[in-house]
Protein backbone atom coordinates (compact mmCIF):
# COMPACT_ATOMS: atom_id res chain seq x y z
CA UNK A 1 0.00 0.00 0.00
CA UNK A 2 1.39 3.39 -1.00
CA UNK A 3 2.16 6.00 1.62
CA UNK A 4 -0.16 8.97 1.94
CA UNK A 5 0.51 12.48 3.14
CA UNK A 6 -0.99 13.16 6.55
CA UNK A 7 -1.33 16.62 8.07
CA UNK A 8 -2.51 17.33 11.59
CA UNK A 9 -1.74 19.54 14.58
CA UNK A 10 0.64 18.02 17.10
CA UNK A 11 1.08 19.81 20.40
CA UNK A 12 -0.19 22.98 18.79
CA UNK A 13 2.05 22.87 15.74
CA UNK A 14 1.14 21.72 12.22
CA UNK A 15 2.93 18.57 11.10
CA UNK A 16 3.06 16.75 7.79
CA UNK A 17 4.24 13.16 7.44
CA UNK A 18 4.01 10.44 4.80
CA UNK A 19 2.57 7.28 6.31
CA UNK A 20 1.25 3.91 5.32
CA UNK A 21 -2.57 4.15 5.66
CA UNK A 22 -2.59 1.13 7.97
CA UNK A 23 -0.19 2.72 10.45
CA UNK A 24 -1.42 3.51 13.97
CA UNK A 25 -1.11 6.96 15.47
CA UNK A 26 1.19 5.44 18.11
CA UNK A 27 3.62 4.27 15.43
CA UNK A 28 3.53 7.65 13.70
CA UNK A 29 4.27 9.45 16.97
CA UNK A 30 7.08 7.14 18.08
CA UNK A 31 8.66 5.87 14.87
CA UNK A 32 7.99 8.62 12.33
CA UNK A 33 8.14 11.70 14.56
CA UNK A 34 10.46 10.47 17.33
CA UNK A 35 8.09 11.33 20.19
CA UNK A 36 8.75 8.37 22.46
CA UNK A 37 7.02 9.79 25.53
CA UNK A 38 3.86 8.00 24.47
CA UNK A 39 4.50 4.38 25.43
CA UNK A 40 3.67 1.18 23.60
CA UNK A 41 2.12 -1.22 26.07
CA UNK A 42 -0.30 -3.98 25.22
CA UNK A 43 -1.08 -2.85 21.67
CA UNK A 44 -4.74 -3.77 22.29
CA UNK A 45 -6.04 -0.63 24.01
CA UNK A 46 -6.20 -2.32 27.39
CA UNK A 47 -3.34 -0.74 29.37
CA UNK A 48 -3.59 2.97 28.46
CA UNK A 49 0.18 3.45 28.16
CA UNK A 50 -0.38 4.94 24.70
CA UNK A 51 -3.01 7.50 25.78
CA UNK A 52 -2.93 10.82 23.96
CA UNK A 53 -5.53 13.56 23.66
CA UNK A 54 -7.36 13.89 20.34
CA UNK A 55 -9.53 17.00 20.01
CA UNK A 56 -9.85 17.13 23.79
CA UNK A 57 -10.62 13.45 24.39
CA UNK A 58 -8.28 10.81 25.80
CA UNK A 59 -7.76 8.03 23.23
CA UNK A 60 -5.61 4.94 22.87
CA UNK A 61 -3.19 5.81 20.08
CA UNK A 62 -2.33 2.14 19.49
CA UNK A 63 -5.86 1.48 18.21
CA UNK A 64 -6.29 4.65 16.19
CA UNK A 65 -5.33 4.57 12.50
CA UNK A 66 -3.16 7.63 11.92
CA UNK A 67 -5.28 8.70 8.94
CA UNK A 68 -8.14 9.40 11.38
CA UNK A 69 -6.24 12.40 12.81
CA UNK A 70 -6.06 14.29 9.52
CA UNK A 71 -6.69 17.97 10.27
CA UNK A 72 -7.28 17.26 13.96
CA UNK A 73 -5.48 18.26 17.19
CA UNK A 74 -3.28 15.69 18.94
CA UNK A 75 -1.64 16.36 22.31
CA UNK A 76 1.14 14.17 23.70
CA UNK A 77 3.12 14.24 26.91
CA UNK A 78 5.87 16.14 25.08
CA UNK A 79 3.48 19.04 24.57
CA UNK A 80 2.78 19.66 28.26
CA UNK A 81 5.95 21.23 29.62
CA UNK A 82 6.89 24.76 28.59
CA UNK A 83 10.66 24.71 28.38
CA UNK A 84 11.93 23.81 31.84
CA UNK A 85 8.50 24.48 33.41
CA UNK A 86 6.60 21.24 33.95
CA UNK A 87 2.81 21.13 33.61
CA UNK A 88 0.99 21.19 37.00
CA UNK A 89 0.03 17.54 36.51
CA UNK A 90 3.66 16.55 35.95
CA UNK A 91 4.67 18.52 39.05
CA UNK A 92 1.90 16.91 41.10
CA UNK A 93 2.87 13.38 39.99
CA UNK A 94 6.44 14.01 41.15
CA UNK A 95 5.36 15.65 44.42
CA UNK A 96 2.89 12.86 45.27
CA UNK A 97 5.36 10.08 44.49
CA UNK A 98 3.07 8.80 41.75
CA UNK A 99 5.95 7.98 39.40
CA UNK A 100 7.68 4.65 39.89
CA UNK A 101 8.94 3.04 36.69
CA UNK A 102 7.30 5.84 34.71
CA UNK A 103 5.98 3.55 32.00
CA UNK A 104 2.31 4.26 32.68
CA UNK A 105 2.88 7.87 33.74
CA UNK A 106 2.53 9.62 30.36
CA UNK A 107 -0.78 7.85 29.66
CA UNK A 108 -2.05 8.55 33.18
CA UNK A 109 -1.14 12.22 32.89
CA UNK A 110 -2.80 12.57 29.49
CA UNK A 111 -5.99 10.87 30.74
CA UNK A 112 -5.95 13.19 33.77
CA UNK A 113 -5.35 16.24 31.59
CA UNK A 114 -8.33 15.38 29.41
CA UNK A 115 -10.42 15.12 32.59
CA UNK A 116 -9.21 18.39 34.13
CA UNK A 117 -9.56 20.27 30.84
CA UNK A 118 -13.26 19.42 30.83
CA UNK A 119 -13.85 19.18 34.57
CA UNK A 120 -11.39 21.19 36.69
CA UNK A 121 -13.26 20.22 39.86
CA UNK A 122 -13.53 16.42 39.70
CA UNK A 123 -14.52 14.15 42.55
CA UNK A 124 -12.29 11.22 43.48
CA UNK A 125 -14.78 8.93 41.75
CA UNK A 126 -14.56 11.02 38.57
CA UNK A 127 -10.77 10.78 38.75
CA UNK A 128 -10.98 7.00 39.17
CA UNK A 129 -13.30 6.77 36.17
CA UNK A 130 -11.02 8.98 34.02
CA UNK A 131 -7.97 6.79 34.62
CA UNK A 132 -9.83 3.48 34.65
CA UNK A 133 -8.44 2.60 31.22
CA UNK A 134 -4.86 3.01 32.43
CA UNK A 135 -3.00 0.26 34.25
CA UNK A 136 -0.21 0.90 36.76
CA UNK A 137 1.70 -2.16 37.88
CA UNK A 138 4.04 -0.34 40.31
CA UNK A 139 2.35 2.16 42.62
CA UNK A 140 -1.27 1.22 42.64
CA UNK A 141 -3.65 4.08 42.19
CA UNK A 142 -3.79 5.99 45.49
CA UNK A 143 -0.74 8.17 44.79
CA UNK A 144 -1.83 8.74 41.21
CA UNK A 145 -5.30 9.83 42.32
CA UNK A 146 -3.72 12.08 44.95
CA UNK A 147 -1.48 13.66 42.30
CA UNK A 148 -4.48 14.44 40.12
CA UNK A 149 -6.32 15.88 43.11
CA UNK A 150 -3.27 18.05 43.92
CA UNK A 151 -3.18 19.31 40.35
CA UNK A 152 -6.89 20.08 40.48
CA UNK A 153 -6.41 21.98 43.75
CA UNK A 154 -3.61 23.93 42.10
CA UNK A 155 -5.97 25.06 39.40
CA UNK A 156 -8.73 25.91 41.84
CA UNK A 157 -10.62 22.66 41.43
CA UNK A 158 -11.62 19.54 43.42
CA UNK A 159 -15.12 18.91 44.67
CA UNK A 160 -14.69 16.16 47.21
CA UNK A 161 -11.51 15.16 48.90
CA UNK A 162 -13.04 12.17 50.64
CA UNK A 163 -10.55 9.53 51.51
CA UNK A 164 -10.08 6.15 49.89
Amino acid sequence: MADIELEFFLNGEPVKVNVNPATSLLTVLRDYLGLTGTKKGCGRGECGACTVILDGQAVNSCLLPAVKVRGRRVETIEGLARGEQLHPLQQAFIKAGAVQCGFCTPGMIMAAKALLDHNPRPTRDEIKEAISGNICRCTGYVKIEEAIMQAARGTGGIKNEGCC
